[in-house]
């Protein structure tokens, strides 16, 4: 009789699929331990390639960002200050002279930016880098002082400057000057505190001597133009402070990451081959105004222009490919518990771990030959890989030819549903949910059959 009762839990544990499936479960819950490390493996070389492009940048040139050319004129303002003796009984003011500035933004600003992109290496790390050449051009109204309620006698003519301020003074790789009628201005740097923005983008301030009063006093409109080329990375922007900015760019860089506030005035797609877009902004379409006194504001918030980091790197794609680890894992050991089940061939834990193993491999390979080539052959090799080593493992297994030849088609449909989903963007979901259903429904097929009693 115990004999018997014993033999019939022996049976039971053999053949209960509730068992079994509660066994797969937790296994497959186990292999999220791997996933998790290779989501930190991940983490770590991410990081160690952004220390790389970090260097790359600082020999290179970062960020270009210009915010200029400024009209900066210092003026005189006067406290008065009133004491009283108590020896006089008498009262006494005090005159206190103060130098301060008004800033003048021109009413036309041009700007033709010529980009070239090209690839840096450090080891096996790339950073996309670039050169510029920015023509500038524009016109300064005759500055007006009444408005900002400052005498005439106060203006400090012969002190008068052009400023530009920039976030890449390294990358700048010629004499800057701005031309004015027969003139040429030479800009210097000077040292400025950053501290007192709050902002990650520090910009640094070029100037010139002063300028002749009469450049800017004998005509009611004064022209200027600048010339300058600027190695850089990352992204190229300006700040639209002309009371009408046209910005034009021109760059072999097949890229539609326009950024900032203000978008391109032309709908058409960018090639292959780059792009070529312009950009027109009034001073309606931005909360300042064009003259400031004291101090010349913050406005890099109102920057636009280009950014040339590409919008899905290698390392996102990696990371993408493990969030779909799980339900990898999961549809996998649902193919060989339905293969089982209908068959009736067991297949040992061990072996469902063996298997979960392969699978996590798969990433891990993506890794390593994506930082060797691209990700496209990179998954192509690894998934590959992976496909051939649990289809023969499974052979072994299965005992047949027919159960590993549909595990190397549902394995193979599978990774190429999930690359299919990782490339995409904006309909990755629809596409991942469309897909999914797909899958639910051939499950529900397949099982509807399996006796679960």
């Amino acid at each position: 009789m115990e004999q018997n009762q014993k033999n019939k839990v022996k049976n039971w544990v053999k053949e209960s699929l509730t068992l079994k499936m509660f066994i797969v479960g937790f296994l497959i819950l186990i292999m999220l331990i791997p996933l998790s490390y290779i989501k930190a493996l991940i983490s770590e070389r991410k990081q160690n390639q952004e220390e790389v492009i970090q260097q790359i940048d600082q020999k290179w040139g970062k960020e270009v960002l210009i915010y200029g050319p400024v009209l900066q004129i210092p003026y005189k303002t006067y406290t008065k200050e009133t004491t009283y003796d108590e020896k006089t009984k008498k009262y006494y003011t005090t005159k206190t002279e103060h130098i301060k500035n008004a800033y003048f933004f021109p009413e036309q600003l041009n700007e033709k930016v010529k980009i070239n992109t090209q690839e840096r290496h450090l080891g096996m790390y790339k950073e996309m880098v670039f050169n510029s050449t920015i023509n500038m051009d524009g016109r300064f109204p005759i500055p007006d002082f009444k408005s900002l309620d400052i005498k005439e006698k106060h203006v400090i003519w012969n002190k008068a400057k052009i400023i530009i301020k920039t976030t890449n003074l390294k990358g700048i790789t010629n004499e800057v000057n701005i031309k004015i009628k027969d003139n040429k201005y030479p800009f210097k740097p000077i040292y400025n505190d950053n501290t007192r923005y709050n902002t990650p983008i520090k910009t640094h301030t070029l100037e010139t001597g002063n300028i002749n009063k009469e450049d800017f006093l004998q005509e009611k409109i004064t022209s200027f133009s600048i010339d300058f080329f600027v190695n850089g990375s990352k992204q190229f922007r300006i700040i639209p402070i002309g009371k009408e900015t046209k910005l034009n760019i021109v760059s072999n860089w097949s890229t539609n990451k326009f950024v900032g506030n203000f978008s391109p005035i032309e709908a058409e797609k960018v090639s292959k081959d780059g792009f070529n877009k312009n950009w027109k902004i009034l001073h309606i379409n931005r909360p300042f105004s064009q003259q400031f006194v004291e101090k010349l504001p913050n406005l890099n918030e109102f920057a636009f222009g280009v950014n040339f980091r590409t919008t899905v790197n290698e390392y996102q794609k990696n990371t993408r490919a493990v969030k779909y680890g799980f339900l990898l894992i999961g549809l996998t050991f649902l193919i060989f518990f339905l293969i089982q089940s209908i068959s009736k061939i067991n297949i040992h834990p061990f072996q469902y771990l063996m298997i979960g193993i392969a699978l996590t491999m798969f990433y891990t390979l993506l890794i390593a030959i994506t930082e060797h080539s691209d990700f496209q052959k990179a998954y192509l090799i690894a998934s590959s890989s992976v496909v051939l080593l649990i289809s023969l493992y499974s052979k072994s297994i299965l005992k047949n030819l027919k159960f590993p030849v549909l595990i190397g088609i549902s394995l193979t449909s599978l990774y190429a549903f999930i690359y299919v989903i990782i490339q995409l963007e904006n309909y990755a979901l629809l596409v991942g949910s469309i897909g999914l259903f797909i899958i639910l429904a051939a499950v529900m097929f397949i099982s509807r059959k399996i006796k679960w009693n």
